[in-house]
């Protein structure tokens, strides 16, 4: 919990000074002009989407392989009490 903490603190203090900066950023206003802008959100964009497609197919499998893993248990524990009887 106390490096979570610390993780936490020193990325918003990084925001904080990003977020400072008074001066105009010359690389962002020449693709505003140049209309390479969308480029880059496209670029972003799509990364963002595989990223979250990865995600939710990893999220399937490991459903997929928990309840198959719970029926498995299901049945040992009913073939024992068979056994049992």
């Amino acid at each position: 919990m106390k490096k979570i903490t610390i993780l936490f603190l020193l990325l918003l203090s990084a925001i904080t000074s990003f977020g400072q900066s008074g001066q105009e950023i010359d690389m962002a206003d020449t693709l505003r002009k140049d209309g390479k802008i969308w480029v880059v959100v496209a670029t972003i964009a799509v990364s963002f989407a595989g990223l979250a497609i990865y995600m939710i197919r990893i999220d399937r499998k490991l459903k997929r392989m928990e309840r198959i893993q719970n029926e498995n248990e299901q049945n040992k524990s009913v073939n024992y009490k068979i056994k049992i009887l």
